[in-house]
């Protein structure tokens, strides 16, 4: 098993959890779709004995009679999802991994709300954030350089 990282994005909340594997999944389902404002939620299930908050813990959202997520009120990033009891398993949002380009997407779930046209971009244009000049002046006024 492997410690790997994560938390919100401004730091508040960390957390350590120990891993087997590298294979995440989508959930489509229209909660995740409000939870996270996306057309699908990447997570990665993890065991909950495994996972270990660092510093502040998360804030929890009932976001319906048989789930919670946890999320960080001072920045708003969401941080998973639980079912209230009955599951000794959890998921974490790849995103908020500090690696989150390790893990692969093995599966799709929630499949009745999926959004076909946003899967495959293979064909549409690409940039760099770093070849946008506009928003590199930007970081520049504000005396900062952009996250990695």
């Amino acid at each position: 098993m492997e410690q790997v990282t994560g938390g919100c994005q401004c730091g508040r909340v960390r957390y350590q959890v120990g891993i087997e594997d590298d294979e995440a999944y989508l959930c489509h389902c229209r909660m995740c779709q409000r939870a996270t404002g996306g057309f699908a939620a990447a997570f990665k299930n993890v065991k909950r004995d495994n996972l270990r908050w660092l510093g502040d813990e998360p804030d929890w959202y009932r976001s319906s009679p048989i789930a919670q997520r946890p999320f960080c009120s001072r920045c708003g990033t969401p941080l998973g999802f639980a079912f209230v009891e009955g599951s000794g398993n959890m998921d974490l949002t790849v995103g908020s991994f500090d690696d989150p380009g390790r893990f692969k997407p093995t599966s799709h779930f929630g499949v009745e709300s999926m959004h076909e046209a946003w899967l495959d971009t293979t064909g549409l244009k690409r940039m760099r954030c770093d070849e946008y000049q506009a928003l590199m002046d930007k970081w520049a006024k504000a005396g900062a350089v952009p996250p990695t």
